[in-house]
């Protein structure tokens, strides 16, 4: 490989590990938010989103925060984690759009369409992430796209299963609103981030000086 490959490759891995870093970090928040309830006593369940109710509006902000059980939480830790430190590597851009319309849009959409109960979890949100790099992946066909894809769909494809009611307690509503915003976004932004430059390797570059050579004319 050439030199002048490395300095790209220092980047792309700086690139990830900072990926890496903020997808952790809020997933340890949400731990930690977790555990304060757990110490105290208390309950925030309250605090999510109640459908069609007043009082149930400002679960749009604090939802995403609250999770029913270390059970949920935990379900909802490692897609948090590999799917948002997809996304944030592969679609730094996008992402900065993405985040806050899945949040907020998708919180909306629960609080207007869904059944009557408090609604709380993470989860819409990954589900927004794994449908955006999914669709992605899918309507520009290159190779980190796709490569995102595939390890998001081999890792996670099962969830998309979650889009349809299959337990009373599970919100399918945050599942659903999430996965429709996340495709929709996807064709919008899907050209925000450039395909990075493919790496020439020093035999790439010399055929092609080679190939330009004017040969002198031989009589």
């Amino acid at each position: 490989m050439d030199n002048q490959s490395r300095p790209d490759a220092t980047a792309d891995i700086r690139r990830l590990r900072i990926a890496f870093i903020i997808a952790l970090s809020f997933a340890l928040l949400l731990w930690m938010i977790k555990l304060a309830e757990y110490l105290a006593g208390l309950d925030f369940t309250q605090f999510g989103i109640y459908p069609r109710r007043a009082d149930g509006l400002a679960g749009i902000l604090y939802a995403p925060f609250i999770h029913g059980s270390l059970a949920h939480l935990f379900a909802n830790t490692a897609p948090i984690i590999v799917i948002g430190t997809m996304l944030l590597y592969g679609y730094p851009r996008a992402a900065r759009v993405l985040l806050p319309v899945v949040y907020l849009g998708g919180g909306g959409a629960v609080w207007l369409f869904a059944r009557e109960a408090y609604h709380i979890g993470a989860s819409g949100l990954a589900f927004g992430m794994l449908f955006f790099v999914f669709t992605v992946g899918a309507l520009r066909w290159e190779r980190r796209t796709l490569a995102l894809s595939l390890v998001v769909f081999f890792l996670y494809g099962g969830m998309i299963q979650g889009v349809i009611p299959t337990a009373r307690d599970v919100s399918f509503e945050s599942h659903l609103s999430g996965a429709l915003i996340g495709i929709v976004l996807a064709f919008l932004l899907r050209h925000r981030d450039p395909e990075p430059p493919r790496k020439q390797y020093s035999w790439e570059r010399e055929e092609a000086e080679a190939d330009d050579y004017d040969w002198p004319d031989r009589l």
